[in-house]
């Protein structure tokens, strides 16, 4: 059994999670890295770090879509006064699809991230960053800010914003849709090993025509790995024992419990 990571995973939406994360360990995954991406789920992703101690990670984040919903002050006073639990800042990043711009514009988004970015300089924290059709602005930011760990979540952009993610040696994770999605195989096909995470985004659901459809759960890191041993023809243990100590590393995690 292989030792697995998921980097990204919204543990407080999930119904049954006390059997997914049972499933999860009986399917080698050693570290989750759970989530925010607003002020009700923040509380919920250090709860449920308490709970599962040794297993679960929590990462505040801001959503983009959640901008529109006010209490900006009160989401960004809750990040920086817990930073100290946290092994990273995230979900945050910029969203430009035409229904997210319409909740937040881009000038309100790119505020918001600015100052968690900001945050996370200033407690030398790694960053998930969200970049929906924003790949350039949200590459730009980080850059500004002079951040040395940035991880560009389920990344589906330009090739020229990828060299310049990897060229500064930040990361990309790949998701599921590492077996149908092409923007998001170029990019995981391109990048560096040690530039590579693995995740789920649990619970999204991934689907392809009529061929599946499913409710991802942290254990559905193994199906990820499969779809990169896969599509860079490598074998399936090296590529776990890359993305997991990349993983380890990133996020300072301690040695598995258990």
């Amino acid at each position: 059994m292989y030792q697995l990571v998921d980097t990204h995973a919204h543990l407080e939406d999930i119904g049954d999670l006390e059997e997914t994360i049972a499933e999860a360990r009986l399917n080698g995954i050693v570290a989750i890295i759970a989530v925010g991406s607003d002020y009700e789920s923040n509380q919920k992703v250090l709860a449920l770090a308490q709970a599962y101690n040794g297993l679960v990670y929590p990462a505040l984040g801001f959503h983009p879509w959640n901008l529109g919903d006010g209490n900006i002050k009160r989401n960004l006073e809750f990040i920086e006064v817990n930073i100290g639990k946290v092994v990273a800042i995230g979900e945050i990043g910029l969203d430009y699809h035409k229904r997210v711009r319409a909740r937040a514009e881009k000038d309100l988004q790119i505020d918001v991230l600015r100052h968690l970015l900001g945050i996370a300089k200033a407690h030398q924290k790694p960053v998930l960053i969200h970049s929906r059709y924003a790949w350039r602005d949200a590459f730009n930011l980080v850059d500004e800010a002079k951040l040395e760990k940035v991880v560009f979540h389920w990344y589906t952009g330009t090739s020229s914003v990828l060299r310049d993610i990897i060229n500064h040696g930040y990361f990309i994770s790949a998701t599921p849709a590492v077996e149908y999605h092409e923007e998001h195989r170029r990019a995981v096909k391109e990048v560096p090993l040690e530039r590579l995470l693995l995740e789920t985004d649990s619970p999204v659901v991934y689907r392809r025509g009529t061929e599946f459809e499913y409710e991802a759960r942290p254990a559905h890191v193994l199906r990820v790995l499969k779809g990169v041993s896969s599509l860079r023809g490598m074998d399936e243990a090296k590529i776990a024992e890359l993305t997991t100590g990349n993983a380890f590393k990133l996020f300072e995690l301690a040695e598995p419990a258990y």
